[in-house]
């Protein structure tokens, strides 16, 4: 069992490129992959998905790819010539109308290019086979990394889950042990109440119709057997080694509306205490069951 929370990083350095992911993963109804990458890195996007993929089957997952480019061999120099020469030719032509001067174009136009408007330092990004195998193998890394939380916090939901399982089965023991006798007690009451009110000429069969009939009314033996089967089945999920993220909630939700059936057939305050404690336990364990892959 793993959780969806979890968290992954890893950083490798080599003597072109420097490469750091972080892996962040929260609660989600699918899978659904957001990458945070530098424009130098879109054309790897598949692949890194496809990385992620094999790993972690649901949740939200953020992705942060930092690269570095440690050598300049990589690195370019644009100059923005056109506006460079409008801007010195612009500059010249004020200065002779307006105070009858000239300019230094050595030092004004290096001035100039201190700026970003008019020099910029980029990255060249070549098509690099080591490149693409270094930065598959670091997304690698973070995602086992976040992997592996996951499977920590999923072995403490386990552990809260197993407890409130058996919870729950102590109170479906109680509640059935409760119920047989109190169907024995409820046809006494019934039966002596009508002779009482009736007499002697009360009608033994319609008196047993009528018995029947409310009898089945209040019968929760249907809903105990299965909510016993869902409780055999959640035990069984625990244990699976595929996600039962999904099966959970649908198994969870099934067991839910058993109890609510149970607590609409309730008459006896004592039964109606035992479904608000289980109806509280499912809620517990609804809560965790979000949060599991």
């Amino acid at each position: 069992m793993k959780s969806m929370t979890g968290f992954g990083k890893a950083m490798r350095v080599t003597d072109a490129y420097q490469i750091e992911v972080e892996i962040k993963s929260v609660n989600h109804r699918f899978l659904d992959v957001q990458l945070r990458t530098s424009r130098q890195l879109h054309a790897y996007e598949n692949q890194i998905r496809q990385v992620i993929k094999e790993t972690l089957h649901r949740g939200r997952v953020e992705v942060f790819v930092t690269l570095t480019q440690r050598s300049d061999l990589g690195k370019e120099v644009m100059i923005h010539w056109d506006l460079l020469e409008q801007v010195v030719t612009s500059v010249e032509h004020e200065m002779q109308a307006r105070f009858q001067t000239t300019i230094q174009r050595g030092p004004f136009i290096e001035s100039l290019l201190e700026k970003e408007t008019f020099m910029e330092m980029n990255e060249r990004m070549t098509d690099d086979d080591s490149l693409e195998h270094l930065l598959l193998a670091v997304v690698t890394e973070a995602t086992r990394a976040n992997d592996q939380s996951r499977q920590l916090e999923g072995r403490g939901i386990l552990s809260v889950l197993q407890e409130n399982q058996q919870l729950l089965q102590h109170q479906i023991q109680e509640l059935s042990q409760f119920f047989a006798a109190f169907e024995q007690e409820y046809q006494s009451r019934f039966e002596k109440k009508l002779n009482d009110y009736l007499g002697a000429t009360i009608d033994q069969d319609r008196l047993l119709t009528e018995m029947v009939i409310l009898l089945e009314r209040s019968d929760i033996h249907e809903e105990l057997d299965r909510l016993t089967i869902h409780l055999e089945n959640l035990q069984q999920l625990f244990v699976k080694p595929q996600p039962v993220g999904r099966e959970l909630d649908f198994l969870i939700q099934e067991i839910n509306r058993e109890i609510n059936t149970i607590g609409s057939k309730s008459t006896a305050i004592e039964m109606k205490n035992i479904v608000v404690q289980m109806k509280t336990i499912i809620e517990k364990i609804r809560e965790q069951v979000q949060n599991i892959e």
